[in-house]
C-alpha cells in the first residue's frame, strides 16, 4: 500500500508552513519577491526532536533552590542523570594542600574508605603519599539486642578492630540496639537471611560503601564475560570459596605457590609491606589493555613493582595468608568484567 505525503508527520508540516509564512511576510514587508536566487536555504535541525520543548511553565524546582531543565541538548533528560559509579581501583598521589575530605570528594567515596584502604593512622596524610582509592565493600547491619563488635565480626567474617575504626567506636563500646554499623569487607552468603531489626524489617543489606548504592546478591563486581582473556592465576590450586567480596574467588594452594598474571598489563598497585591494607594484606593490581583490572591478595611476597609491564602467565607474587586470611590462599578479583572462575 502506498502512502501519500499528506500523511507526513503533522509537526514537520507545521514547522515548514510556519517557516515559509515567515519568509513570505518578511519579503512582503521589504517589497521584495522570492525567486531561486533570493529564497533562504533551509537550516538543519540541531535537536533530534522536530518539536522540542520551549520554556514556560514546565520548569521543575528542586528544594526551592535548583532548577531542572525540561530538555537536555539532545532533547531528552537522559544526559542530565547521574552517571553510575565505577568499580575501578584508582591511585592518587597527595599534593600540597590536599586533605582527606577533598580527595574523598574528588573520587566520590567516603573519607573512611580512603583511611581503611591505606591504613592511615591519625587521619594524617602528607604530600607525596600514594593512596589507593578502592570502592570499598561491606555490610550495613542494624544492631539487635545482645550483639557486640566481636559477634558481628564473627558473623560476617570481618575484623572487630576494623569495624570499630570504620564506625569510630571504642573497641569495647556497647552497641546501641537499632544503630547501624558498617562491616568493612564483611561477607554474607547470598542465600542467608539478613538479621531482622526490632521492627521486623530487613536490615542487613549488601551495600557498596563507596557509592552508597545497594547491590545484590554479593558485595560488588560483575560485568561482561570475556571468553579466554584471563588465564588461571596460580600454579595448581583449587577454588575454596566461590564468588564473594568484589567479584572475587579464593583459590587454595600451599604457601609459597607462584601467583601468575591472568593477562598482560601494567602493575598499578604493589603493596609488599605486610600491613593490613584493608584486609588484602600484601597484594597487587594489574591494569589490562582492555580496561579491566585484576587483583591478587594475601600474598606472602609481591615480586613486581608499580609501573612494571607483565605478560600473561608471568610469576608476580607468592601465595600466603597476609591480611584477612585464615589459611594460605589467593583471593583473585576481576574488575570491569565477569570473573571467569566464579562458581
Amino acid at each position: 500500500m502506498l502512502f501519500s505525503p499528506l500523511f507526513a508527520q503533522a509537526g514537520v508540516l507545521s514547522a515548514l508552513t510556519a517557516f515559509f509564512e515567515k519568509t513570505v511576510s518578511s519579503a512582503s514587508a521589504s517589497g521584495g519577491t522570492l525567486n531561486s536566487q533570493t529564497i533562504p536555504l533551509l537550516q538543519p535541525a540541531v535537536n533530534p526532536d522536530p518539536n522540542p520543548s520551549s520554556g514556560g511553565g514546565d520548569v521543575t524546582v528542586v528544594d526551592s533552590v535548583a532548577l531542572v531543565p525540561s530538555d537536555s541538548p539532545a532533547g531528552t533528560p537522559a544526559d542530565t542523570q547521574e552517571a553510575p559509579g565505577s568499580s575501578q581501583i584508582s591511585v592518587y598521589t597527595v599534593r600540597e594542600g590536599d586533605s582527606l575530605s577533598n580527595i574523598a570528594a574528588m573520587f566520590d567515596v567516603s573519607i573512611n574508605t580512603i583511611i581503611w584502604a591505606n591504613d592511615i593512622k591519625g587521619r594524617v596524610i602528607h604530600p607525596g603519599d600514594v593512596l589507593v582509592i578502592l570502592p570499598v565493600t561491606g555490610l550495613r547491619h542494624t544492631v539487635v539486642k545482645g550483639e557486640t563488635l566481636a559477634s558481628l565480626a564473627k558473623k560476617y567474617k570481618g575484623d572487630a578492630a576494623e569495624i570499630a575504626s570504620y564506625n569510630e567506636l571504642e573497641g569495647d563500646a556497647a552497641l546501641a540496639v537499632g544503630s547501624v554499623v558498617i562491616i568493612p569487607n564483611g561477607e554474607a552468603e547470598p542465600s542467608s537471611a539478613p538479621a531482622a531489626s526490632p521492627s521486623g524489617s530487613k536490615s542487613s543489606t549488601i551495600k557498596s560503601i563507596a557509592s552508597g548504592k545497594t547491590t545484590e546478591p554479593y558485595l560488588g563486581g560483575g560485568g561482561p564475560a570475556i571468553a579466554g582473556y584471563f588465564a588461571w592465576p596460580i600454579q595448581g590450586g583449587v577454588i575454596t570459596q566461590g564468588l564473594h567480596g568484589w567479584n572475587g574467588v579464593d583459590i587454595g594452594a600451599p604457601r609459597g605457590t607462584s601467583i601468575l598474571a591472568a593477562a598482560e598489563g601494567t602493575v598499578i598497585i604493589a603493596k609488599n609491606n605486610g600491613a593490613w591494607n584493608g584486609g588484602y594484606g600484601n597484594y597487587l593490581v594489574i591494569q589490562h589493555p582492555n580496561g579491566t583490572q585484576t587483583l591478587y591478595a594475601h600474598a606472602v611476597t609481591v615480586l613486581v613493582s608499580v609501573g612494571d609491564r607483565v605478560t600473561q602467565g608471568q610469576v608476580i607474587a607468592k601465595e600466603g595468608m597476609t591480611g584477612l586470611a585464615t589459611g594460605p590462599h589467593l583471593h583473585f578479583e576481576v574488575r570491569g568484567a565477569a570473573n571467569p572462575f566464579a562458581k
